[in-house]
């Protein structure tokens, strides 16, 4: 029965390792047309204006990663504030309802973060600055950081479960308040699996595509400001493969796909260091 287990594990392992493997190959073959002529030149451009032959992508990476970017810098300091509320600066049953709560987001479709941001927060935003249509940078960076919330509390929360049980002792030793150990000795100890939450979150932010599309204008363009019209290239790929299939316009949509891939393996690649890290350490 062990032999067997061992056996589909490793069938598994491999059929999930080709499939990865295949969607490298479909994207880089895909893409090999952009190398050829001024291919190239005009993917990894600052315009995209398919009308006149302008297909550059750039903006539409600067997007993702602006995007990406706001959305971690709110939903890292939320998510760690409300983890270390959950392990003892805050009273424990409003703890458990917070990480209730948290656990009840992860099951709430993407879909339905965008729609409710469309009627409540583009208004406020369009009333609050007088400026625009309210679909903008801020707006989608702000959906987008609840929907990585619960990623970054979890990852976290599974770390300190972890951390406390080992510590417990000597901190009541020392006299410390629960308050006080979570501050001073779990948090410190806590860094790898806040690394790690921020790369998920961030692999997590990279890779959507509803919120960006609902909320944050699709105009492509570098964002100047939190109120400007901006699109990623998620959104960019939703949108081109809906009125197109036959152009350059299409074809750029591989580089697209292949930057998103190499994103992700960075991510994970990073996820595999702490892990090697950690093992190391213990």
């Amino acid at each position: 029965m062990e032999r067997i287990t061992r056996g589909l594990l490793l069938l598994s392992a491999l059929v999930a390792g080709l499939a990865v493997l295949a969607i490298l190959g479909f994207l880089v073959w895909f893409s090999l047309p952009l190398l050829r002529g001024e291919g190239l030149t005009q993917v990894l451009s600052w315009r995209w204006r398919p009308f006149q032959g302008e297909f550059g992508i750039l903006p539409m990476l600067v997007g993702s990663l602006c995007l990406s970017a706001t959305s971690m810098a709110v939903a890292l300091p939320m998510g760690l504030g409300l983890c270390c509320f959950a392990h003892g600066v805050g009273p424990r049953k409003p703890a458990a309802l917070v990480m209730g709560v948290v656990r009840f987001m992860t099951s709430v479709p993407t879909v339905v973060y965008g729609f409710v941001a469309v009627f409540l927060l583009v208004p406020l935003v369009r009333a609050a600055f007088a400026s625009g249509s309210g679909f903008s940078w801020l707006a989608a960076s702000l959906t987008l950081s609840l929907l990585v919330l619960p990623t970054v509390v979890l990852v976290l929360h599974a770390q300190f479960e972890l951390i406390e049980p080992r510590v417990r002792l000597t901190t009541a030793a020392l006299g410390l308040t629960r308050t006080q150990a979570v501050r001073y000795v779990v948090l410190p100890a806590a860094r790898r699996g806040l690394l790690a939450a921020s790369a998920l979150g961030f692999g997590r932010a990279v890779g959507d595509t509803l919120v960006p599309l609902m909320l944050a204008g699709n105009a492509p363009q570098v964002p100047g400001s939190l109120l400007d019209a901006m699109r990623t290239l998620t959104a960019h790929i939703a949108l081109v493969v809906a009125t197109d299939s036959q152009s350059t316009a299409y074809l750029s949509l591989f580089a697209c796909g292949l930057i998103l891939f190499v994103t992700s393996v960075a991510v994970n690649l990073t996820l595999r260091r702490l892990n090697r890290a950690d093992g190391g350490r213990a």
